[in-house]
């Protein structure tokens, strides 16, 4: 077996909020909205530079509260995503 890709999934609990947050303050783009029919949970694929995230409105899914490591160049921050996520962005020091 090989790895070719590690994608977090982010609980999400307000579409309008996530997409605020990740589009709008962070730069990312949505790839993909997925519903099983109008009105239910939303499953969403966004991306920026190489970083793919999946957020979810699925119970079940994920934990509110989780954290996300980024190796980045030019940052070394934590930022809160309205659900109490943590993104923290990490420059490697080589």
């Amino acid at each position: 077996m090989e790895v070719v890709q590690t994608v977090p999934i982010l609980r999400i609990f307000d579409v309008a909020k996530a997409k605020e947050f990740c589009l709008d303050y962070l730069g990312f783009r949505v790839d993909w909205e997925h519903r099983f029919e109008p009105g239910l949970p939303l499953y969403m694929q966004i991306s920026k530079y190489g970083c793919v995230l999946h957020l979810s409105e699925h119970y079940g899914d994920a934990t509110p509260g989780a954290s996300v490591f980024l190796r980045v160049t030019g940052k070394l921050m934590q930022l809160t995503d309205p659900f109490g996520n943590r993104l923290r962005f990490n420059e490697d020091l080589k």
